[in-house]
């Protein structure tokens, strides 16, 4: 609050505080580390993503993405979030970001790992029997007429009655490998069934 004279009046100035978007979201933004502060820890204690990774082979890192999300407890939690539309790819980038922050991968793994992560999860949403799964942001938005269509795509026949049969994103064995690949066929069905019970009987 402020005093001015005008014309041998003294009038007051109320300011009012302008918010802006920090204070909307309860952020401080002078409550973060300052630049440069990360290079004045001891190299004798080094964050996680600062060590060696712990896994170095793709087909050892995806072999323990798999494990984790088939936990009965992540997995019940997984078909939820999938089935309430979010994006499968948003769900692979929480994950692998995870494991980069606790040591797991490098950037480089993880940038290997995206695309297997996703198709373990088109897996588990329809063995979840999720039909409708959001595979990017934006997808139900993109025009099918203004898109390119890649060399692998078959030309339909207009001549021809035939039903098209819309092919499934099943998981293959360049992209998984060869061992996961088994798992994913044998193993989840099973699993991701007893999450589902489970899940039902919650329900109830």
């Amino acid at each position: 609050m402020a005093e001015i004279d005008v014309n041998n009046k003294e009038v007051e100035l109320k300011v009012k505080p302008q918010s802006n978007q920090f204070d909307e979201v309860g952020v401080n933004p002078f409550n973060a580390p300052v630049p440069g502060e990360s290079l004045t820890a001891s190299p004798d204690t080094p964050t996680a993503w600062e060590r060696p990774p712990e896994f170095t082979d793709q087909e050892d890192a995806m072999r323990a993405v798999y494990m984790e999300l088939t936990e009965q407890t992540t997995l019940r939690k997984l078909i939820n979030i999938i089935s309430e539309g979010v994006a499968l790819d948003e769900i692979a980038q929480v994950i692998l970001y995870k494991g980069y922050r606790s040591g797991k991968f490098n950037p480089d793994m993880v940038l290997l790992l995206a695309e297997p992560t996703i198709y373990l999860l088109i897996s588990i949403a329809d063995y979840a029997d999720i039909k409708d799964y959001v595979l990017y942001e934006g997808e139900q938005e993109d025009d099918p007429d203004t898109q390119i269509p890649g060399d692998d795509v078959t030309p339909i026949n207009m001549d021809e009655d035939d039903e098209v049969v819309e092919e499934k994103n099943e998981p293959t064995e360049e992209v998984l490998g060869e061992s996961l690949l088994a798992k994913v066929k044998q193993e989840l069905p099973s699993k991701v069934e007893a999450a589902v019970e489970v899940k039902e009987e919650v329900k109830e």
